[in-house]
């Protein structure tokens, strides 16, 4: 199993980014997937998730209404637009395999970096 995060960056506060999550080594069509993000001193947090098939999202309060999460199954990627971010968006992103207690794979993450 191999997940590989790519997208991050450095943006001002009210930019956007669109991080990528490339999948292998396992049926990616037939799993739930997260994002998840650790802060500076934080520990890790999920963001959003999405089910097989993709019918059905969720997402935490603060990224409510500015992320996206979405998949593209044919290409094995899972995606998350960020938009109208802030400095507290800051933080480790990495895509894991399940949700939950059930996540079992992660990547090794990719930076974002909000700041004026």
């Amino acid at each position: 199993v191999q997940l590989v995060e790519s997208g991050g960056g450095e943006v001002q506060p009210g930019g956007s980014l669109r991080l990528s999550c490339v999948a292998s080594g396992f049926i990616f069509k037939n799993y739930d997937m997260t994002w998840v993000r650790q802060g500076p001193g934080k520990g890790p947090e999920w963001i959003s998730l999405i089910n097989r098939g993709g019918g059905r999202t969720q997402y935490q309060d603060s990224v409510k209404g500015r992320f996206t999460i979405s998949r593209d199954d044919a290409k094995n990627t899972l995606y998350l637009q960020m938009s109208n971010l802030k400095p507290e968006d800051t933080g480790l992103y990495y895509c894991a395999r399940g949700w939950g207690a059930g996540r079992d794979y992660r990547g090794q993450g990719t930076q974002v970096t909000v700041s004026s």
